[in-house]
C-alpha cells in the first residue's frame, strides 16, 4: 500500500451523525440498508471521509431515486373513481334474509 492510502480520512458513526445533526441510530441504519458505505474493524465502524462527502453531493443534486420496478395502480387511479382492477362491485341482494322455520332451520 503507498502512504497515499493512508491520507483518506475516517469518521465515525458519532462524528458523522453530529456533522450531520441525526441520530446516531439513524446513521447505524444508513449502513445497515447500505445507502452510507462503512468499514468493520472489529466492532468498530468507520465511515470514509470521501464517501459521505460523495452521497451528500449526490443528494444536494436532487439525484432522483430509482424508479420503483413495482406495478400497480397509481395515485389517479385511486382517485379517479374507476375501478383499477377487474373486481366488479357486488349486485345487490334481490331476497331478503330467509325466513327461519320452527325447529330453527333455514326454510
Amino acid at each position: 500500500m503507498t502512504g497515499g492510502e493512508f491520507e483518506e480520512s475516517f469518521l465515525t458513526v458519532a462524528e458523522v451523525a453530529d456533522l450531520l445533526r441525526l441520530n446516531q441510530q439513524t446513521v447505524r441504519n444508513w449502513i445497515d440498508a447500505g445507502s452510507l458505505p462503512a468499514i468493520r474493524v472489529g466492532r468498530r465502524v468507520r465511515i470514509k471521509r470521501s464517501d459521505l462527502n460523495r452521497i451528500l453531493e449526490n443528494g444536494y443534486r436532487g439525484t432522483p431515486p430509482p424508479a420503483s420496478t413495482i406495478e400497480g395502480p397509481s395515485a389517479t387511479d385511486f382517485w379517479s373513481g374507476e375501478p383499477v382492477s377487474g373486481v366488479e362491485p357486488a349486485a345487490p341482494e334481490s331476497q331478503g334474509p330467509e325466513e327461519l322455520t320452527e325447529t330453527g332451520d333455514t326454510a
